[in-house]
């Protein structure tokens, strides 16, 4: 007999066989790290960077202002704090290393995974009439309680789930992309808010889980805003499964779900602080809307199918042209039919319809709001593919029985092999949209960021290739002649790249990173009035940035304004004072303004942070020296040089 939850124990019987649910938390999890083990030294791409390097507040772990300083940055990170505090932890505890990142989401997912099995096991208790919360729950089964599993096959089904559901393919995009732990925190968020419902309903201490439900559910609000569908599928999932009715529901525990829905106060005030619009993610205007509400008749269809067979999948698929209602009319009928079904299935109670009720509400936020890019995302099925998974289990377990099992076990283990490959795909920006370009040929956004990242690599020209062909695709912007620029300074044409950075000024006048970047560029071609004028503009349009404070102050002191480049440098060190860059800056504008004691108490701090830098020990070494002190000067200096002779004696980095 396999182990069940109820099998009898024998002095012979191994204790982790006696907790099955153990041994399933276990499965789960090395599957999971079978799947994405290669996933650790994946680069950072696309939102990644300006979520977590340019926005200040992301580079330490701060107060609730610091949580709530990206409110109007229209990035990936803003208005959702409770996102925003697992970067602060990710860089004050590890810094720019991206594995500590990656190894974060993976952990996220991983407790999703866990949390889905336990809410599946104790959901298919319920369903077989056992445990309810109320007396008599129990003679009146649902309709479809034929559907129902025996007890004793509650853990193997759970397991299968829960195992398919994590190493699933389509789920890559929501724990390998960085910043769309977005998605996976909200949806550990999500589950576990029902989870704690769940475990309060079917047995002691009640009160401790009602708690935790609320909590999760409040914390998940700071996450995403899909999250605004958790106080809903709760009480749908108390209809379905506990109490029999909305109003049953509603009369029993009224106090859970006040608070519950009280949770959509701070969601709605954090919505309000972005102004509703996070990049072009949301437009509220009636030709948006219909654009949007078309490609969604081609979305929904192609999220199941990939929930089915998971390829292509694709990174980025762009902006989609406007259907017209023939191209769309199938996508619509089909989903309009499966919202039918699902609404009679919901009005008999089955746990059918709750499913389906899951996977359209789910979807329901990011399908109905229109906007103009975002068109179609895979991790926006990050939760909705739990319902597709957990019926297609329930039907093959139905129809074949415990043999079943093993060909889920094998379908798992297909899954996992998929996701392992898929994450080669995210090990460097050029793989990323190479492969995106590939199967999105006419995605003139994958070719920008394609042509962006062989600019990293030195391939400028085939770099300008990608970005005019991304310019005949779709409109020019102001991101298309920032990498334009790029790709003709690499080719070492400085006026040329100079024409394009003021092109893009035109498109973006009030952008930070476009005065920046010009700003920068003049600064190198010895433009210094033009350059500083440009930084000090883009330090005025993004306070506290870091490295805009550096490349100003560098300019300051080069054009003879060394008080105020002090100053800068200084600002910057406030905002990240764990940089050793930043003080080395600021040791060298000191240095640079005679202030050389000064200057040596950063460059002992940059050396107490970073002890093998060889080039803060000669840094303090000439400031020692200025100081008249020349004994320590000389065993910095000898400190240094070893440095650089060891480093120097070391292979050379891999190339890739």
């Amino acid at each position: 007999m396999l182990p069940t939850d109820r099998a009898p124990t024998t002095g012979v019987t191994p204790a982790w066989l006696r907790r099955p649910g153990l041994l399933a938390g276990i499965v789960i999890t090395l599957a999971a790290l079978a799947a994405y083990w290669t996933s650790f030294g994946n680069a950072f791409v696309f939102d990644d960077s300006p979520s977590i390097f340019w926005h200040a507040p992301a580079q330490r772990l701060g107060w609730l202002g610091d949580l709530l300083a990206t409110a109007r940055a229209r990035l990936t990170v803003s208005g959702r704090p409770a996102l925003q505090l697992t970067l602060m932890l990710n860089r004050t505890l590890g810094g720019t290393t991206v594995w500590g990142y990656h190894a974060t989401n993976l952990a996220i997912h991983v407790l999703a995974g866990l949390t889905l099995f336990g809410l599946v096991r104790r959901t298919l208790r319920l369903h077989s009439g056992q445990a309810l919360d109320f007396p008599g729950a129990g003679c009146r089964p649902p309709p479809d309680a034929d559907l129902a599993p025996p007890a004793d096959d509650a853990t193997l089904l759970a397991l299968m789930v829960a195992l398919l559901w994590t190493v699933h393919p389509l789920q890559t995009e929501a724990v390998t992309y960085v910043v769309q732990r977005a998605e996976s925190l909200m949806g550990l968020l999500f589950l576990l808010t029902l989870y704690g419902f769940a475990r309060a309903v079917t047995g002691p201490p009640r009160r401790r889980w009602y708690v935790v439900s609320v909590v999760a559910c409040l914390l998940g609000m700071g996450a995403k805003e899909v999250m605004v569908m958790a106080p809903v599928l709760v009480l749908l999932y108390d209809r379905t499964f506990v109490a029999g009715g909305f109003r049953e529901a509603w009369r029993r525990r009224r106090g859970y779900y006040g608070c519950l829905a009280a949770t959509w106060v701070p969601l709605a005030l954090l919505v309000a602080a972005t102004g509703g619009d996070r990049g072009g993610a949301f437009a509220l205007s009636p030709r948006a809307a219909a654009s949007y509400w078309l490609t969604q008749c081609e979305a929904i269809p192609r999220y199941l199918a990939l929930a089915v067979w998971p390829h292509p999948l694709v990174f980025e698929y762009g902006t989609l042209a406007r259907p017209d209602l023939a191209e769309a009319l199938p996508g619509a009928l089909l989903v309009i039919t499966m919202a039918a079904a699902v609404l009679v299935a919901l009005w008999r109670r089955t746990a059918v319809g709750f499913l389906g009720g899951w996977f359209f509400a789910i979807l329901a936020p990011s399908s109905l709001m229109p906007g103009r890019t975002e068109m179609i995302v895979e991790y926006r099925m990050y939760l909705p593919l739990a319902a597709v998974v957990a019926l297609g289990v329930a039907g093959l377990h139905r129809w074949t029985g415990r043999r079943g099992l093993v060909a889920g076990l094998v379908l798992a283990v297909a899954c996992g092999w998929l996701t392992l490959a898929r994450n080669l795909d995210y090990r460097s920006r050029l793989t990323l949209w190479s492969d995106t370009v590939h199967k999105r040929p006419g995605n003139s956004l994958a070719r920008l960021n394609y042509g962006a990242a062989l600019c990293d690599a030195g391939r400028f020209a085939e770099a300008l290739a990608q970005i005019d062909e991304a310019r005949q695709i779709g409109p020019d912007d102001a991101e298309t002649e920032i990498d334009l620029a790029a790709a003709w300074n690499g080719l070492d044409r400085p006026e040329k790249a100079l024409v394009h950075f003021e092109r893009a000024l035109v498109f973006a006048p009030d952008d930070a990173r476009v005065e920046y970047d010009l700003g920068s560029h003049l600064f190198r071609m010895g433009r210094l009035p033009e350059a500083v004028g440009h930084l000090e503009r883009a330090v005025q349009l993004a306070p506290g940035q870091p490295s805009m404070l550096v490349n100003l102050a560098a300019a300051l002191l080069q054009a003879g304004r060394g008080a105020e480049a002090v100053a800068r440098c200084e600002e910057a060190v406030r905002a990240a004072p764990r940089r050793a860059d930043l003080r080395y800056n600021l040791g060298a504008a000191l240095l640079g303004t005679g202030q050389v004691e000064a200057a040596i108490g950063e460059f002992r701090e940059v050396t107490r942070l970073q002890p093998e830098d060889a080039a803060a020990h000669l840094a303090l070494a000439e400031a020692l020296g200025r100081a008249g002190r020349d004994a320590e000067a000389a065993t910095e200096r000898a400190a240094g040089r070893r440095l650089q002779s060891a480093a120097a004696a070391l292979p050379a980095p891999p190339t890739h």
